[in-house]
């Protein structure tokens, strides 16, 4: 990887593309972010690029990271992330990547929290069916029946059962660069990306495997 910004998610829209074909995109506000340390393997163990992105009051940051802003001399940012490029040497404490970096047509990878659904039943958590609505019937929204009977008398792991949905991380893969307004740092790609609106995302290349 060689390419990667975070950006937070503005919203989804939809624009035309130049043959008239209706094309749903999100909207992500990304970078610039600043480069706040790079690790090397003879001082860290491996490469990377540590970015900071975001604006914060200076009254929300604690002493500790004011230290490690002060010392890549940047302004300080609400979000630290890693990327480890494989060309993490070619970048310096305090360079800027703009959202430049991309360009129409280019495929990335988003990663983002998806949004919190609470506790729910396995019906709207896995997609289950749901037994007959008749006055009569007993089973309606009920997930079934636990365990495998007497042998082996246990609940297999991964048993679909209601419980709390929603905020994990997730990947969204091979998305298209719509397009990318580099005054405005804007970058749209064509269609979902996890996460609600004003969330973290982060946007790297794809790499294509080998085979």
């Amino acid at each position: 990887m060689k390419k990667a910004i975070l950006a937070t998610k503005v919203g989804m829209t939809q624009i035309f593309g130049e043959n008239g074909v209706f094309i749903p995109v999100t909207v992500l506000q990304a970078g610039p972010c600043a480069v706040t340390q790079v690790k090397t393997e003879e001082t860290d163990g491996y490469n990377a690029v540590q970015v900071g992105f975001g604006e914060i009051r200076d009254v929300l940051v604690n002493k500790p990271r004011k230290g490690h802003f002060a010392k890549a001399g940047v302004a300080n940012r609400r979000f630290l992330k890693e990327f480890k490029f494989e060309n993490a040497a070619d970048y310096k404490v305090g360079q800027e990547i703009k959202v430049d970096i991309f360009a129409e047509g280019d495929r990335v990878d988003a990663t983002g929290t998806t949004k919190g659904k609470g506790f729910q039943g396995a019906i709207k958590r896995h997609g289950l069916s749901r037994g007959p609505m008749g006055h009569g019937s007993k089973y309606h929204r009920h997930a079934g029946s636990n365990g495998p009977a007497t042998t082996p008398g246990r609940v297999f792991k991964g048993k679909h059962m209601p419980g709390q949905m929603g905020h994990v991380k997730a990947t969204v893969q091979n998305l298209e660069v719509v397009k990318v307004d580099v005054e405005k740092n804007l970058i749209l790609v064509k269609g979902a990306v996890p996460g609600p609106k004003k969330a973290l995302v982060m946007i790297k290349e794809t790499v294509k495997s080998a085979n």
